[in-house]
């Protein structure tokens, strides 16, 4: 591998968002440390291509009923890999998963990258989480890490569509799902009664009436009715999701110029953050602690790993109600998802045939899966993608935070229905430039002329890649 080839996709890999595609949080600060820090390794790792050398703590499980695995946020995904290690031990009551805690996706995704530049994948184990949006980009580079799971039994019509399109890659299987990313959009149900409205009459609406809402909202309390992290945002990428529409025609040709649905979404982002309906905050912390936390909006819509920083404000416990998004035309409920994380059996696992029973018998929807995923539920706040799961006791329970509402059960149902969009390896550096796009339209300049130049620089970004 060529320096700086090596060089930039390491830099590439540091650069993922704070949430880490699947629930974890952080700071915006403390991201950005992570980010300097690694392109600063990367530099060093590049420096000499045949000394570059992945960890070698011995990560591959040795015993017969063993499996290692990379995983991060012991809050989140290791209790769900706790769960699931228990659920299987019914199977195997001798099995052990020897949980590898990392700071974060992308300690992962550096020792792939470092693995596959020293040609030695013996240094990983024998399965690593990875993040949805990034996965077919390491499957593409790398194909000889990986091993498929094709055959493991897995009912894949029981998953959701969206989620497992991410880890289908040259129509095999290669990922069991883990968290479900599907986006919510919850409302403040005392703030909208203040103001003469209630859920139903923010379901299903388009994207103009949502914005007189909005504005009335707003008018009448001070309030806004959506807000989001600037510095990440996801608002596009969800909102043209709903349409069933993508910002891609295939991985490496974007689809904004000539995109009519595209350039209404970002007029009403704009619209909206003009008239004070929507906050775009400068920064992870100020999204979440101040205007979610702080009580300046009456309306959140994100990934729904976003409910428990909705939760930490116990005060408005019962004031909460989820529903689906708003569309351009309306007349339809909207389904999206942000962020989401699956597991992946690597080519240092001696153990294929226990890894895909694993997978399969619990993540992957079978007889293991409901008590995994209740646990997971439980313990960690991890939801499942999988629908039979999604219909268990522990789920279907009404939640008094969100007023009794059977939250949980209604978003695996959501999730069931989010349509599956052309994906690209290049989705973080679009999503950089579709910020700074909406930034510029604030201020004033052309829409169609921002349109055009993000287009222009993603092209140029993916042409200096290949070279």
């Amino acid at each position: 591998m060529k320096r700086k080839a090596l060089s930039m996709v390491l830099a590439s890999a540091m650069t993922l968002s704070m949430i880490a595609g699947c629930g974890g949080s952080g700071s915006a600060d403390t991201t950005a440390n992570e980010t300097t820090e690694a392109t600063e390794s990367t530099e060093d790792a590049g420096a000499a291509e045949e000394a570059t050398e992945a960890p070698t703590a011995d990560v591959a499980s040795e015993g017969e009923h063993e499996l290692s695995v990379y995983a991060w946020d012991e809050n989140f995904n290791i209790p769900a890999l706790k769960a699931a290690e228990k659920a299987y031990q019914a199977v195997d009551s001798e099995f052990t998963l020897n949980i590898i805690t990392q700071s974060g996706s992308q300690d992962v995704e550096q020792a792939v990258t470092l693995a596959a530049a020293a040609g030695d994948y013996s240094t990983l184990p024998d399965i690593v989480l990875f993040q949805d949006h990034y996965i077919q980009k390491f499957v593409a580079d790398y194909p000889d890490a990986w091993q498929d799971i094709d055959d493991a039994g897995i009912d894949w019509s029981n998953l959701g569509a969206e989620k497992i399109s991410y880890s289908t890659i040259g129509g095999k299987h290669y990922g069991a799902p883990v968290d479900n990313g599907t986006a919510i959009f919850a409302y403040r149900t005392d703030i909208l009664d203040q103001c003469g409205y209630s859920i139903d009459d923010v379901t299903g609406i388009s994207w103009d009436r949502w914005l007189e809402i909005a504005k009335d909202v707003h008018d009448k309390t001070g309030m806004a009715l959506l807000s989001m992290d600037h510095s990440g945002d996801d608002l596009p990428y969800m909102m043209l999701q709903a349409e069933g529409v993508s910002q891609w025609t295939d991985n490496t040709t974007p689809n904004l110029v000539g995109n009519d649905k595209f350039k209404k979404i970002i007029e009403v982002i704009v619209q909206g953050a003009n008239d004070g309906s929507i906050i775009l905050a400068n920064s992870w912390s100020e999204y979440t602690d101040q205007t979610i936390q702080g009580d300046q909006v009456a309306g959140v819509m994100n990934g729904n790993w976003i409910i428990p920083t909705i939760e930490q404000v116990a005060d408005n416990s019962g004031k909460w109600a989820i529903t689906t998004l708003p569309t351009i035309d309306g007349g339809k409920d909207g389904y999206a998802a942000n962020g989401g994380s699956s597991l992946y059996v690597t080519a240092n696992c001696s153990k294929p045939d226990l890894a895909k029973s694993f997978l399969a018998y619990t993540f992957g929807g079978g007889e293991g899966a409901i008590e995994t995923y209740d646990a997971a539920l439980t313990d960690g706040g991890v939801i499942t993608t999988c629908i039979s799961a999604g219909k268990s006791d522990v789920y279907a329970k009404g939640v008094d935070f969100f007023n009794g509402q059977a939250i949980y059960a209604d978003i695996v149902e959501m999730g069931s229905h989010v349509p599956v969009i052309q994906q690209s390896d290049f989705h973080y550096n679009l999503r950089t430039l579709v910020n700074t796009l909406i930034t510029n339209v604030q201020n004033g300049n052309d829409i169609d002329s921002e349109i055009q130049a993000a287009q222009e620089q993603i092209e140029f970004e993916i042409a200096g890649s290949q070279n």
